[in-house]
């Protein structure tokens, strides 16, 4: 069993990896009273003043409490932030990573300025660790790009993928959790998705393009083509060099037309 589990995290793709790790690690840490949440939630102020910037990725790290909803998010961060970075971005990993960039960047800002709005201002104040809507935002951008997959919730009744947010959403509000922690992730979700998938559809142009330093950090190793040892070109035959035309005539040093010729195989 641990053979399998240890197996399981292995082949897991690096970023998925990294950020389950993380998760976990602060998770448990908050909950040996190893580290304080109180170091970690997202508070304008303690930002902005006291320069502790690390709260812009720390609230992104703790789940809460070790229990059954800590559970649930797990399995949904592993299953869909991999099901993306093994599928929709095979190969991309820079653009996955700067599509979690921009999801945080999006729910930070929603919060920032939700938090400054009359009336709403309280309801925002509340939402001190987005953990949860990351995950759920990658949820919802797995939704949209495959939304034809049938799924079933708790064997109770089927659905497409495409629905998939909104049941989770119902299924919160079902259990008493806020809808405002899962409404957040979709409409970061539904942005990356509109920049993304709908907007350079309609004008041809894509305004989500990876900054260069992003794939400098994950740089797609070089592929290297394999050539048989001791294999040898033979020149072609002297009748094949003959032209008609002084314009297609071959070079007059037979090395440089053979390495002309290889260079194009």
């Amino acid at each position: 069993m641990a053979q399998a589990v240890e197996e399981w995290y292995k082949q897991m793709p690096i970023i998925t990896r990294s950020y389950l790790t993380a998760a976990v690690v602060t998770t448990i840490g908050c909950s040996l009273d190893i580290i304080s949440p109180y170091h970690l939630y997202l508070n304008p102020k303690l930002v902005v003043k006291q320069y502790q910037f690390w709260r812009l990725i720390t609230n992104f790290l703790y789940f809460r409490k070790m229990d059954l909803d800590f559970l649930f998010h797990m399995f949904f961060l592993a299953r869909y932030c991999k099901l993306l970075e093994e599928n929709s971005f095979r190969g991309r990993t820079a653009d996955f990573f700067y599509m979690l960039f921009f999801g945080a960047s999006v729910l930070t800002a929603i919060v920032l300025i939700g938090g400054m709005i009359p009336y709403v201002s309280e309801s925002f104040a509340k939402i001190i660790f987005l953990s949860n809507s990351l995950t759920f935002m990658m949820v919802y951008v797995w939704s949209k790009q495959n939304p034809f997959i049938h799924m079933s919730f708790l064997g109770l009744f089927t659905f497409t993928a495409a629905y998939l947010p909104w049941v989770l959403l119902g299924f919160s509000i079902l259990v008493g959790a806020s809808a405002w922690v899962d409404l957040l992730g979709m409409i970061a979700g539904h942005a990356y998705y509109f920049l993304e998938d709908v907007y350079p559809q309609m004008t041809g142009r894509r305004p989500l393009r990876t900054p260069a330093f992003i794939k400098a950090l994950f740089a797609d190793e070089a592929v290297v083509v394999a050539r048989p040892a001791n294999v040898r070109f033979a020149p072609p035959p002297v009748d094949e060099m003959k032209y008609d035309n002084e314009e297609h005539a071959p070079s007059e040093n037979l090395k440089d037309y053979m390495v002309q010729g290889q260079g194009n195989m």
